[in-house]
């Protein structure tokens, strides 16, 4: 029988892993499936890969209305069950979304393929020639919540980097989730590479979760992309390497050389272009002598888009009607309309704040100082560190990396927008002709 998910029922579901023991067996063959997978996929070229990605395209689109008829089916069964607004809109799929995705995968077959890369090939005195070639991970695990559009964005850019996968989406997706997989294994047949180089978990059953990230055998990293409670625990309990973040506090301190129309403009587009994303600004921090100057613009603007602001004493006594920032609101992730503000003095008080609460993920100074610039791209610990520019430019697309699986806030391996490159690693080859060593 297929590996990947198909269309269920809860009594199919419950039929896939009705023990605990079954639950370990089955997430066991999709290790072992996986890691021949990922030993298959070294044979095969970037056209190839290719070849899968646009043929995964067009059984999207021919599939198109049993994928919505899917969804609609997890969209009921998520009002059923008390899903609130948010959580359903990140469930939905329409015409526009499976549009996207098929966008998608044309996109990512058309990135430059990394693997076979050979960088900082040298001749060495010996006479051999030492470099670095790029190479797949392997075998990738990825957990992931409510958005099934995921599905097709994880398992192609694991595709393209050569990796083999199991994607293990949630329950509230699983018929959308099972509609994709089955467009995806069409796909790869068509190009005749394996099906099992991704493989979606089929069981909704929570233990697969736990097994999946404690087979080091079969897996050699997890991704998590859900909220914080799930990253911890994956966090807590892997024993796979695993590439994370947990919050995205992110900062902009305006110094006091600042254009302020420049700090104007990029202060209301780094809180506002959207609320609910990780690299959107959650604290603003300001060089005290343009405060009073800037502040009350700001106001003006936040309050137009109906963002709530907690601040220090300080900003409360230039702008009325803030509400007072507690302890709590520094180190806050509101992924809401809701802004704190601080006023500082001077780039050793924003930075010294910025060590202290944020969570090493984006921050960003608005200064016209070049010295300043360098001291905070130089001392901020943070996997995007950025000079006049808003913090939402922290994105894989705006990166040129094309796409991205997450954001890493590690500082091994992969750190900030993880693309292709990201999904991959180096090994050392060694070209000679009959050398030997004396």
């Amino acid at each position: 029988m297929s590996r990947h998910a198909s269309p269920v029922n809860d009594d199919n579901v419950k039929d896939t892993a009705a023990s605990s023991d079954d639950v370990v067996a089955y997430m066991t063959s999709l290790g072992q499936a996986a890691r021949a997978a990922g030993a298959a996929m070294r044979r095969h070229d970037t056209a190839a890969k290719n070849a899968a990605l646009l043929a995964m395209a067009r059984h999207l689109e021919v599939s198109r209305t049993s994928l919505l008829d899917a969804n609609a089916r997890d969209l009921a069964r998520g009002r059923e069950t008390g899903l609130d607004a948010a959580p359903l809109d990140r469930l939905a799929l329409d015409d526009g979304r499976i549009d996207a995705m098929i966008e998608g995968l044309h996109q990512v077959a058309a990135l430059p393929d990394p693997v076979g890369e050979i960088d900082g090939l040298r001749s060495r005195p010996s006479g051999i020639q030492v470099g670095q070639m790029r190479v797949p991970l392997g075998v990738i695990g990825i957990i992931y919540e409510s958005r099934p559009n995921v599905t097709v964005e994880a398992a192609s850019l694991c595709l393209k980097a050569g990796n083999a996968c199991i994607l293990r989406g949630g329950s509230e997706a699983r018929e959308s989730n099972a509609a994709i997989a089955a467009c995806i294994d069409a796909g790869l047949r068509e190009a005749g590479l394996p099906t099992s180089a991704v493989q979606v978990v089929a069981t909704t059953d929570r233990a697969a979760v736990g097994c999946l990230i404690a087979m080091p055998e079969y897996v050699d990293v997890i991704i998590p992309r859900g909220g914080k409670s799930l990253i911890e625990r994956i966090s807590r309990e892997a024993r796979v390497p695993v590439i994370k973040h947990l919050d995205g506090v992110c900062h902009v301190y305006v110094d006091a050389t600042a254009d302020l129309d420049k700090a104007y403009a990029i202060a209301v587009n780094a809180k506002t272009q959207r609320y609910g994303t990780c690299n959107t600004m959650e604290t603003l921090l300001l060089d005290a002598p343009v405060a009073a100057e800037l502040l009350p613009r700001l106001a003006a603007a936040y309050a137009e888009h109906g963002v709530e602001l907690r601040g220090c004493e300080r900003t409360r006594s230039i702008v009325e009607g803030v509400v007072p920032a507690g302890e709590e609101d520094w180190a806050a992730e509101y992924l809401a309309p809701v802004l704190a503000i601080r006023v500082v003095d001077g780039i050793e008080d924003a930075m010294a704040h910025i060590e202290r609460y944020g969570s090493h993920h984006t921050d960003a100074i608005v200064t016209e100082n070049y010295g300043l610039a360098r001291r905070f791209l130089a001392e901020v610990d943070s996997s995007s560190v950025m000079v006049n520019a808003s913090t939402r430019f922290a994105d894989g697309f705006e990166y040129g990396l094309g796409a991205e699986i997450g954001i890493s806030t590690d500082k091994l391996h992969a750190r900030g927008p993880v693309g292709l490159e990201g999904l991959t690693t180096r090994k050392y080859v060694v070209l000679g002709d009959g050398h030997v060593r004396g």
